[in-house]
């Protein structure tokens, strides 16, 4: 076990993403809206917050500038929070980087993102075949993501869509080279994906108890805190949910990955089921100081 079953639960909060209105009507995609949210989910149980800004397209100083609209109020308020952006879409990766350098001189930025390893993500065309992209992560991209990391005292998100991600990011943590914070999260592929409205074009494991066990043989004895979350689908709806809590695993949930169609929740109630599921399990929740904590942040 990768984690001890009696340490507190860090509940993560991926209150946006690139999920859009159309997909759940309460996502806050404003700066005003994001530091509302994010206040919100933090009073309700959260102590870590993810979130992009409204337009993914921008990079370096515009898009710092745009984050920091919405997160300089929230540390205002709130200077435990612990929070992080997500990379941008810019003409190469060290430029997809750089509102990463800003925020963390500017406003105490302490966790950095890390993709280690490539997807195919898409969905459904008119046949039900796969349609959509490749999401590319090479490894001299992540490398010069994780010396960001080690270089401003980030801890690394670690989003891992695929075992392959896993796989890359323990030759880093048993190398010696993985920078101190980090933080596996395992996700597992709904039935929606990422993106699409439409069921039948997915990626990685679905969340299942034998998906999840496979992944804990993958780290072994690795001494590294982890989560789970649903994309494209219902995190507590499925068997992972307890079973990560009862391994000693911690939760991700949000509107950036949630997706019923018959279900539209607010981030607010997303944070506050997985607060009611670790009582039940019998976990306590951690505040924003404790979950710094647990993952050894610089």
């Amino acid at each position: 076990m990768a984690a001890r079953a009696d340490r507190a639960v860090i509940i993560e909060a991926a209150i946006n993403g690139e999920t859009r209105p159309e997909k759940n009507p309460h996502v806050p995609r404003t700066p005003e809206a994001i530091a509302r949210d994010a206040l919100t989910c933090l009073r309700a149980g959260a102590a870590l917050i993810h979130a992009h800004n409204d337009d993914i397209r921008l990079w370096g100083r515009e898009a710092a500038d745009r984050y920091l609209a919405a997160w300089r109020p929230v540390m205002k308020e709130r200077p435990d929070a612990l929070w992080y952006p997500t990379l941008t879409v810019a003409p190469d990766h060290a430029s997809s980087l750089v509102h990463l350098e800003i925020l963390s001189r500017e406003i105490g930025l302490r966790i950095g993102v890390v993709d280690p390893g490539s997807t195919n993500i898409g969905g459904p065309d008119a046949e039900g075949l796969p349609v959509g992209m490749v999401y590319a992560n090479g490894y001299p991209e992540i490398r010069a993501s994780f010396e960001l990391c080690a270089k401003h005292g980030l801890g690394p998100s670690l989003a891992i869509y695929e075992p392959g991600f896993l796989r890359t990011t323990l030759a880093w943590y048993r190398a010696g080279r993985l920078p101190a914070g980090a933080m596996v999260k395992l996700y597992f592929g709904g039935d929606y994906g990422l993106f699409s409205m439409q069921p039948g074009v997915t990626f990685g494991l679905a969340p299942t108890p034998a998906a999840l066990d496979a992944y804990l043989d993958l780290l072994g004895d690795v001494d590294l805190p982890w989560s789970v979350s649903v994309w494209g689908g219902d995190l507590m709806a499925t068997p992972i949910a307890r079973r990560a809590l009862e391994r000693g695993g911690h939760l991700h949930v949000g509107l950036e990955e949630h997706f019923d169609p018959a279900r539209k929740p607010t981030n607010e109630e997303l944070v506050r089921e997985a607060v009611a599921l670790c009582r039940e399990v019998g976990r306590p929740v951690a505040s924003c100081t404790e979950a710094a904590a647990i993952l050894g942040l610089p």
